[in-house]
């Protein structure tokens, strides 16, 4: 990450793409559209994935793509380009994106078939871990009610995020994106309090009022898991800070914003869990060394 976006206050944004929908038509999905919408919603930068690449075999080319879209614009678009487990030359993939400065990787284990506890995903976190990049999961890209006939992937279950969080051993700082409160609890609450902190949300597709699952989630999970992103160019960019916006506030003064998580906070997270040369915590919350 560059000097610019490190010390611009504003939120980096964990999920966005370029490139086109293979499923219905979407506005400007181009990169220099995509950093005139990020200043304009308040973002310093942002974590850019490809979106055609998600229903690719090879991700390769949609990684080239990626890389080459996003470099006159180093510094704002990040790159997040695609690391595919179970294809041949995954560990290449992973560290070109290292070497190109990506933040995260990510994945798409609906679209590849790969279920609950795939050894190929599980072999991808422990990897990311060990890289210090963050894991992206794209839970879904458009509701069910919305969705095209030929759309036939499905949503990623809770089991598929719970089995990554609770790998032995894992450094690996996942982030969830797609997910709604239902979700989002179903898989917070069936973690440990350790594995908890290694996994953030997205929260683009939260409710807000009058349902106020926002401000829930925010109470419960607290707001340090939940993470800023605009969802370009598949939904509204304005939903994240509008649910910021609409929590209740109480006396007579307005509260403080809360401490939410962004592209920043949980790169320093996976760079500091990478670097640390211990295991995260254990199921009895005991730290040991990687290697005894």
């Amino acid at each position: 990450m560059t000097t610019r976006s490190m010390t611009d206050p504003r939120p980096i944004d964990v999920t966005s793409w370029i490139g086109g929908y293979p499923f219905r038509d979407v506005p400007h999905p181009d990169p220099e559209i995509l950093v005139r919408v990020l200043d304009r919603e308040g973002f310093a930068g942002a974590w850019v994935g490809h979106l055609p690449g998600a229903f690719y075999r090879d991700p390769v080319p949609s990684n080239r793509a990626l890389y080459a879209a996003v470099a006159p614009f180093a510094g704002v678009l990040l790159p997040a380009p695609i690391v595919r487990p179970d294809w041949p030359g995954w560990t290449e993939m992973l560290r070109d994106a290292v070497n190109a400065g990506a933040p995260a990787v990510r994945a798409y284990p609906a679209q590849w078939g790969l279920g609950p506890g795939h050894p190929a995903m599980a072999e991808l976190a422990f990897a990311c871990g060990e890289a210090g990049v963050a894991l992206h999961v794209t839970i879904r890209f458009e509701d069910l009610r919305q969705r095209h006939p030929m759309d036939s992937a499905g949503d990623v279950p809770a089991a598929t995020l719970r089995a990554l969080a609770r790998l032995a051993g894992s450094r690996c700082q996942l982030v969830v994106a797609g997910a709604g409160r239902e979700l989002i609890e179903e898989t917070h609450w069936g973690l440990t309090p350790p594995e908890q902190q290694r996994v953030y949300y997205d929260f683009g597709w939260v409710w807000g009022p009058p349902e106020d699952h926002f401000a829930h989630l925010v109470a419960t999970i607290g707001a340090e898991r939940l993470a800023w992103s605009s969802w370009w160019p598949l939904r509204l960019t304005q939903q994240s800070r509008a649910l910021v916006d609409l929590l209740p506030r109480h006396g007579p003064s307005p509260r403080a914003e809360p401490n939410l998580a962004d592209g920043r906070a949980i790169l320093g997270a996976a760079r500091r869990a990478a670097e640390s040369g211990l295991a995260p915590e254990n199921h009895a919350g005991t730290t040991s060394r990687a290697n005894r």
